[in-house]
């Protein structure tokens, strides 16, 4: 059964809207694990754009589920990690300019590098997750890289402008989940996946986590945390 991990960021980014200290994450962190979520995803970016170190620290005291750490692989979010100690960490590749991340990881450009980050890591006592592209390679890579989970980026089959080119992209993410299953990897998901998309991929059998924030929270908005967390799982057809 496909667990729902709640990237609650963005209430740190209404937060920082107006440069105040409400509303705050870290109360968000309760609600969402009572509505029925199995994990907490926060991330923390080299610029600290919504959430920041307080934060992470706050919602590690926290998290009763899980918490699920992204990170761009550099030396200052790996010694944040390495303090902290999440339960994982999810390497993402990260740019000061792009408004979310944009892409997977390319772990096979040079697999060596990631496999020195993913051991200290490991060797902290965290389990470690890669961002890729549903791609053959990149999975390879990954498992190469000693990854022991990979994250397939959902944000083609979200963005795909026909059904046709939806359905493509369905496929490409069922085929990598079963590839990267095959080699002994765990198999998550997300990015931009909403309430009228998640259904989908929560059914490809192989992927048994999706990560899932923004829609959540923008429903929040009108709906409640509570509830938007409760009807993703719906979506996700999950009671």
């Amino acid at each position: 059964m496909t667990r729902l991990h709640v990237n609650i960021d963005h209430i740190a980014t209404l937060r920082q809207a107006r440069g105040v200290n409400y509303p705050d994450p870290v109360f968000g962190v309760p609600v969402v694990e009572m509505a029925g979520a199995s994990g907490i995803t926060v991330h923390l970016r080299e610029d600290r754009r919504h959430i920041c170190d307080r934060d992470v620290e706050l919602i590690r005291a926290t998290v009763s589920t899980v918490m699920n750490l992204e990170m761009a692989a550099s030396r200052d979010i790996i010694d944040v990690a390495k303090r902290i100690r999440p339960h994982m960490c999810t390497l993402v590749p990260e740019k000061r300019e792009e408004r979310t991340t944009e892409g997977g990881l390319r772990v096979a450009d040079d697999p060596a590098r990631m496999a020195d980050v993913v051991a200290e890591l490991k060797d902290a006592g965290m389990r470690v997750s890669l961002f890729v592209d549903p791609d053959e390679r990149e999975i390879d890579a990954s498992l190469r890289a000693g990854a022991q989970t990979v994250e397939l980026h959902t944000g083609d089959y979200c963005e795909a402008s026909s059904d046709e080119a939806r359905a493509l992209e369905l496929e490409k993410l069922a085929h990598c989940a079963r590839f990267a299953h095959q080699l002994g990897l765990d198999v998550a998901a997300g990015h931009g996946l909403h309430y009228h998309n998640v259904g989908p991929v929560a059914r490809i059998s192989q992927i048994h986590e999706l990560n899932i924030g923004h829609a959540i929270i923008a429903r929040a908005v009108f709906a409640g945390l509570d509830a938007a967390v409760r009807q993703m799982l719906d979506a996700m057809g999950k009671k």
